[in-house]
């Protein structure tokens, strides 16, 4: 078995003493697919776990910590994404979509753009209240009061980013730790501004080394990390824990759809794409045939994030309802046929275990 070097593992296990870890090893918050048994498992394996509570409600935050309580006194995160501007509301646009969009799933009535998410306040109180170790923010910075009101409750701030400039405004606004987000990830772009997403990111191994250089804070990293070989290529370009998605997505803990975890399976680095077909908001997902659709000449725009998420709320209901892929909103990374089916548990443990080299 190949030995890594032990200075980065040394640093990595200073990381983890520093934050009350029991390994670098963190799986990474995916709102719609964080269900508590994944995060119990990867905990078992000696990781971090993660709840990606973007479209929860302020009892669901609650009741996802406490149920994760009862099951692992491990650690856990959960993330919330800064909401961007309330977009303008085109009407036509919006009226072109939801006929689009009936050709391939069920009806989309008119109010449905209109239809609230939960409160950001009052998420971010439930945050406070559930008391996670970790709280975790993407495509932006938290206000300098809920960042105050974190650190006199102990709890850690892990700021996803996309690039250098990010992670100084992170680091300035008081994060405790930056979190690396390479383009080859899956799922939603952190870019702070969504103009930039997709637009102005760097693969991970330039972006690694660029933010290290840039900052004084401790690096966990994400995108394209699923087996020894990609988690230790991260920690020799400067992150002291890896953060993982895509690779735990296949594992029978994770639950998700058979049609998606089968083409996680088959993926090859490019055959996914950078979208914003289903949410508005860029994000890599499988190039199945709704994604490559909507990038064709006669086929309307995507609405801007979140209106784009509620009118194709149903269709990517009834594709998870029927197993299809065709219209599943199906986020995976470049390094999914990395992904194994073996349990979250036993491959947390293995994955550490071959780090060590022991």
């Amino acid at each position: 078995m190949t030995r890594f070097g032990t200075d980065h593992i040394a640093r990595s296990n200073a990381f983890a003493k520093t934050f009350d870890l029991e390994s670098p090893i963190m799986l990474a918050p995916m709102a719609g697919a964080s269900p508590v048994e994944l995060s119990v498992a990867v905990s078992n394996g000696g990781g971090t776990g993660a709840c990606g509570a973007l479209s929860f409600e302020p009892d669901e935050i609650l009741r996802w910590a406490g149920d994760f309580r009862t099951l692992s006194g491990g650690a856990f995160q959960m993330n919330l994404w800064i909401p961007d501007a309330i977009p303008d509301r085109n009407q036509r646009q919006e009226g072109e979509l939801r006929s689009y969009l009936e050709t391939w799933g069920p009806f989309v009535g008119a109010d449905v753009a209109a239809i609230p998410g939960p409160d950001f306040s009052s998420q971010c109180a439930a945050l406070l209240e559930a008391a996670p170790p970790i709280i975790s923010s993407i495509m932006g910075v938290f206000d300098p009061d809920y960042v105050a009101q974190m650190k006199a409750r102990s709890i850690k701030w892990f700021a996803n980013v996309s690039t250098v400039r990010e992670a100084q405004q992170a680091e300035a606004a008081g994060a405790d730790v930056i979190v690396a987000k390479g383009i080859e990830a899956g799922g939603h772009s952190a870019a702070f501004n969504p103009i930039d997403a997709g637009r102005c990111e760097a693969g991970l191994m330039s972006l690694l080394p660029a933010i290290s250089d840039a900052v004084d804070i401790p690096i966990v990293a994400t995108g394209g990390i699923a087996d020894a070989r990609t988690a230790m290529a991260a920690m020799v370009l400067g992150a002291s824990a890896v953060q993982i998605g895509t690779g735990y997505l296949r594992t029978p803990e994770a639950g998700i759809a058979p049609a998606w975890a089968n083409a996680i399976g088959c993926a090859a680095p490019d055959e996914t794409i950078m979208t914003p077909a289903y949410s508005g908001r860029v994000g890599r997902a499988i190039a199945n045939k709704f994604a490559l659709a909507m990038d064709g000449p006669d086929v309307p725009a995507p609405a801007p994030y979140p209106i784009q998420r509620r009118l194709t709320q149903a269709m990517r209901s009834q594709a998870s309802k029927d197993d299809n892929i065709d219209c599943m909103s199906a986020w995976t990374g470049q390094s999914a046929r990395l992904a194994r089916t073996i349990s979250a548990t036993q491959f947390t443990r293995d994955l550490w275990v071959e780090l060590q080299g022991t």
